[in-house]
């Protein structure tokens, strides 16, 4: 079989885990569902992290305004929010009946969307017109004040957290939750693909490569990199309105703006499957949250040492990544390593 073929078989066997997932694990429809959500943490980081090269710390940020905007909109639709936000969400008055409930997370989560992705468009014209280090050390703050600002905003529960809407009882959310991070994932994953295959796609890899040979070729470097975060915090944000209804409480410092976690894993999910791939994210969200659920289960008290010994040992035996790691040992199958790349590259040019 060719790498097309491993291509397809791999997304068809994906989407029919994804579907038959609530029939086969219906005791870990939770676990499942995060499971998604870490995938799309890590294609929206490689975005810009992988394909464009830019490393930022602050996509966190991007997964938090969408988490407290869907659970705005949800509550605002119905109740006055401030009055939610400081009965915290508690007493009878607060009631959603499930069209109420729906209605509500069908406005909600594209409104995390959107709000997520204007804030990427502010911010991405201030500070993307820096480069590589100075980059990452401006979007390192990002998610420190952006906890910071909701900590001391009364009107979505400041640092006392916000309680997202309680669903009735006659709905099933798990089944719904799960299917939403499914769709999500799939969507996300399908959408980089083709953004890929496009010009675009080849932009941003000209940014990466050598962004002041680009820009001397007529590209519009700023512009790309604008578009590439906003795209980027779009699909996040919805993974933060999915995320934050599926913790049933959000607060500030460690759940939306959790730079020290969330903010880190989504990197290390990157890094772990394969920068600059389209598989390399997946691969490596599914490693990572997998071997983060057994460490949480079976090493409780040394979850993170075990944590961060996988990740030096990932870092000193697969420095590519996995999906970089299976290239080098079967490229017929998995595609040729950058470095084959560069000498065809160079041979053409001899």
């Amino acid at each position: 079989m060719n790498r097309t073929t491993y291509h397809y078989l791999a997304i068809a066997v994906l989407a029919l885990l994804g579907v038959a997932a609530p029939y086969l694990f219906p005791a870990y429809l939770s676990q499942f569902s995060k499971l998604w959500l870490f995938i799309v943490l890590a294609l929206t980081w490689d975005l810009t992290g992988g394909q464009m090269g830019y490393n930022s710390f602050g996509n966190v940020v991007f997964f938090g305004v969408g988490m407290y905007a869907a659970a705005a909109v949800q509550v605002a639709l119905y109740y006055p929010l401030a009055a939610y936000t400081a009965a915290k969400g508690g007493g009878t008055e607060f009631i959603f009946n499930t069209s109420q409930f729906l209605t509500g997370l069908a406005a909600g989560l594209p409104a995390a969307g959107v709000l997520a992705a204007l804030t990427a468009v502010a911010l991405g014209l201030i500070i993307l017109g820096m480069r590589g280090h100075y980059f990452a050390i401006a979007t390192l703050g990002l998610a420190i004040a952006a906890g910071e600002l909701a900590s001391g905003w009364d009107l979505i529960g400041a640092g006392s957290g916000m309680v997202t809407p309680t669903p009735p009882d006659s709905l099933d959310t798990t089944t719904l939750f799960y299917y939403l991070s499914f769709a999500l994932a799939a969507l996300t994953f399908v959408f980089l693909a083709w953004l890929y295959s496009t010009r675009y796609g080849l932009a941003i890899n000209a940014i990466r490569d050598d962004e002041d040979k680009a820009e001397a070729m007529g590209h519009h470097t700023i512009r790309n990199k604008v578009i590439a975060w906003t795209i980027a915090a779009f699909f996040l944000g919805m993974a933060g309105g999915i995320f934050g209804n599926l913790s049933k409480f959000i607060d500030p410092i460690d759940v939306a703006f959790n730079g020290a976690e969330i903010g880190v894993w989504m990197i290390l999910m990157a890094i772990l499957g394969g920068k600059g791939t389209l598989w390399g994210p997946v691969i490596g969200a599914s490693v990572f949250y997998v071997m983060k659920e057994l460490f949480w289960t079976y090493l409780l008290g040394w979850q993170r040492v075990a944590l961060g010994l996988l990740i030096i040992l990932i870092v000193v035996f697969f420095p590519q990544g996995i999906v970089g790691w299976l290239k080098e040992r079967w490229p017929s199958r998995f595609g040729p390593t950058a470095a084959e790349m560069e000498a065809a590259d160079a041979k053409g040019e001899a």
